[in-house]
């Protein structure tokens, strides 16, 4: 199924409304070894990597975030 260009352009715009970005570096060989740590429990590396920043957030700071 093709997106048309509306479309594409209309998911941008929600997204640079909704969410916001960073970028995560890690040393070569790194990413791998979390993907399949990701893979291995059923997630995107993405949601791996924000159920990890939640975790220590929450008890760095006793409080709950929703990411």
């Amino acid at each position: 199924m093709t997106v048309s260009k509306a479309q594409q352009k209309a998911v941008s715009k929600y997204m640079k409304n909704n969410y916001d970005t960073t970028l995560i570096r890690f040393k070569k060989g790194s990413k791998s070894l979390i993907e399949a740590a990701a893979k291995a429990q059923n997630e995107s590396i993405n949601g791996y990597v924000k159920k990890a920043v939640k975790a220590k957030y929450e008890a760095d700071t006793g409080k709950e975030i929703d990411l």
